[in-house]
């Protein structure tokens, strides 16, 4: 009953929002919830650390922005089509970066990630340096028109939740469970005759799905595809929002990402002090609470998640 209850207050909160604050702010915080959900998919339940996963975020920005600006297709087909790549990149990535464990696999997808970047700074759709712009935001499923951000805001909350509750049936099902299983003993689970690199590469391949498609809907939120969306910095904050938030959990990089987004909103004018901070905060999340928000409201039984 608690559970359905917080629920409830979330969703009418979600809905009432944009009343109060900017749905700019909104939808920004909204797309890195979605991002960090799915590398979190690939972090806290299979134990992969992919240092480049920012790769798929603002890819999937570019070729959702390239398809609607570029191709004058509907923004539903652009993102369909940013999802579809990412599946046969991670699908690629995934089969060449398995094959290592550890810091080994984290360079891998740095330097595929580092690779991407390049290629998107010299390519000639890409606008360089200035990234894509003016990518138009065409009426929603044909009729429902968009253009404002105030009601912009409901169809990406709708495809975030619809993103969100994809990753809540993965991780709470059977597969969810076996990928856990791995993240804990990979090889007692490859001696119960499961193949342990073919889940890791499917586990791979859907979160680098997820995480296009995060991009691909901050593209049409901000109508730009910045060429910073694919740097590793971006693939360092998404850790930082995983690990804030609590690892392994649910709920807990929405949490991260609410904090991180709204804490660079806040810090905007301090310029490179936002980054200290980011630090700061980053440390002592390590040193004393190793699970995170999630984990410590949880301890202190001030509301129980996920």
């Amino acid at each position: 009953m608690r559970s359905s209850l917080i629920m409830a207050a979330l969703v009418v909160l979600a809905l009432a929002a944009p009343f109060a604050v900017y749905p700019v702010l909104l939808m920004t915080i909204l797309c890195f919830a979605l991002f960090a959900a799915s590398f979190n998919l690939l972090l806290g339940y299979v134990g992969l650390l992919s240092f480049g996963h920012a790769m798929f975020f603002g890819g999937g920005a570019y070729i959702t922005g390239y398809l609607v600006r570029d191709l004058k297709w509907p923004m539903e087909l652009g993102l369909v089509g940013a999802v579809v790549v990412a599946l046969i990149a991670g699908l690629f990535l995934g089969t060449i970066a398995i094959r290592r464990q550890g810091i080994y696999f984290a360079m891998i997808t740095l330097a595929f990630s580092q690779m991407i970047y390049f290629i998107f700074l010299q390519a000639p759709f890409t606008g360089g340096e200035n990234g894509l712009q003016g990518i138009p935001r065409t009426p929603l499923l044909g009729i429902l028109p968009v253009e404002t951000a105030f009601s912009f805001y409901y169809a990406v909350l709708v495809a975030v939740g619809l993103g969100l509750l994809l990753i809540y049936r993965i991780v709470y099902s059977p597969f969810g469970e076996l990928l856990r299983a791995i993240r804990d003993n990979a090889v007692r689970v490859d001696s119960l005759g499961f193949d342990v690199n073919r889940h890791k590469i499917l586990a791979f391949t859907l979160s680098a799905a997820l995480a296009a498609f995060a991009g691909g809907l901050k593209a049409l939120v901000f109508q730009f595809a910045p060429l910073a969306d694919v740097s590793w910095t971006v693939s360092g904050e998404v850790i930082l929002m995983t690990l804030l938030g609590g690892l392994g959990t649910f709920s807990g990089p929405l949490f991260g990402a609410a904090i991180i987004i709204l804490l660079n909103d806040t810090l905007s004018s301090a310029g490179e002090w936002a980054l200290v901070l980011q630090g700061v905060i980053f440390l002592i999340v390590l040193v004393f609470f190793r699970t995170g928000f999630v984990g410590l409201l949880s301890r202190t039984k001030i509301i129980k998640l996920v």
